[in-house]
C-alpha cells in the first residue's frame, strides 16, 4: 500500500516539474519575442526619426547651399562655401541611416565585433552576481536587518 502511494506522488512529482519546466520555458519565450518586438519598434522608431530629419534638414541644407553659394558669387569670396561641406556630411549620414544600407553595415559590424573581438565586450570587474547586487543593496540600506 505504501509503495503504491509513493509511487503515485513521485509520477505526481514528476508531473508537476515538467509542467513547472514547459510553463518556464513558455514565459521565456513570450519575453524574448517581446524584447524582439521591442527592439523593432526602437529600430523602427530611429529609422522614421531619421526619415523625417531629412526633410528639415534637406530643406535647411538647400536653403544654406544656394544661400552661401549666392554670397560666394556675389562677393567674390569662396570661403562663404565650407560651410557646405560639414553639413553636407550630415546629410548623407542621415539619408544613409533613412533610406541606405547602414543599418545593414552596422548589423554586420556589430555581429564582427560579436565574433572576432569579444575581449571588448567585458564588462569591468566581470558579470553582475546576485551576491555582488546584495552586497551593495545592503551598503545603501539604512534600514537593513541583517538575520
Amino acid at each position: 500500500m505504501g509503495f503504491i502511494f509513493s509511487k503515485s506522488i513521485n509520477e505526481n512529482m514528476k508531473n508537476q516539474q515538467e509542467f513547472m519546466l514547459m510553463n518556464a520555458r513558455l514565459q521565456l519565450e513570450r519575453q524574448l519575442i517581446m524584447q524582439n518586438e521591442m527592439r523593432e519598434r526602437q529600430m523602427a522608431m530611429q529609422v522614421a526619426w531619421s526619415r523625417e530629419f531629412i526633410k528639415y534638414f534637406g530643406t535647411f541644407f538647400g536653403i544654406a547651399a544656394i544661400s552661401l553659394t549666392a554670397g560666394a558669387i556675389k562677393k567674390k569670396k569662396p570661403a562663404f562655401l565650407f560651410p557646405i561641406v560639414p553639413l553636407s556630411f550630415v546629410l548623407t549620414y542621415q539619408y544613409d541611416l533613412g533610406y541606405g544600407t547602414l543599418l545593414q553595415r552596422m548589423k554586420g559590424e556589430a555581429e564582427n565585433v560579436l565574433e572576432r573581438e569579444k575581449s571588448k565586450l567585458q564588462l569591468p570587474k566581470g558579470m553582475i552576481t546576485f551576491e555582488s547586487l546584495e552586497k551593495a543593496r545592503k551598503e545603501q540600506s539604512k534600514f537593513f536587518i541583517d538575520k
